[in-house]
């Protein structure tokens, strides 16, 4: 079984966002064709089903470093600006966009919110590891697994005898050359 790792993440992401669209607790709210992504970002996006490109990419952030939190995804998703004859800055991705999708994803069931000792955020749950590896696993070519039983097979007695029909085709193929 393939996992997130064997796959192009450009790829996986668009496949995922594809398949979140059928989840029913994850809907881009009213206000997203005219919010900006972070304050390093002159316009809003220009695709306009960024809010599920979005949620793949976090759900495959927190597979990869989960726990994790908002102030962190914030970094993550963040970007310098363009300050005219300033120097260019860092600023963080939106905070109320990655909580409303944590929010999202959580009532789905795919992240939940844990603790390991001093990291605290969100973590993938079985659910969403199955999800995204079930995606990545369609993107190599392969089914998923299933139970196989090892063929059996029957051995051949050699100490037969050839029947006179292969022997009679034997010689047909002889006179015809």
């Amino acid at each position: 079984m393939a996992t997130i790792y064997d796959v192009d993440p450009s790829e996986l992401i668009k496949k995922a966002a594809s398949e979140l669209k059928k989840v029913e607790q994850i809907k881009a709210p009213s206000w997203a064709m005219f919010v900006k992504t972070g304050a390093s970002k002159e316009r809003p996006p220009v695709e306009l089903d960024w809010w599920y490109a979005r949620t793949a990419s976090l759900l495959r952030k927190i597979y990869l470093f989960g726990p994790i939190g908002v102030n962190k995804l914030r970094k993550k998703y963040g970007g310098k600006k363009n300050r005219g004859h300033k120097p260019e800055r860092s600023y963080p991705g939106s905070g109320n966009i990655i909580r409303k999708i944590l929010q999202q994803l959580e009532k789905a069931e795919l992240v939940k919110y844990a603790e390991k000792k001093v990291h605290k955020g969100r973590i993938i749950t079985p659910k969403g590891k199955k999800f995204l590896d079930k995606i990545a696993t369609e993107m190599v070519g392969l089914k998923p697994r299933k139970e196989v039983k090892p063929k059996v097979e029957k051995k051949v007695k050699k100490t037969e005898k050839p029947t006179e029909a292969k022997n009679e085709i034997k010689v047909e193929k002889e006179e015809q050359k």
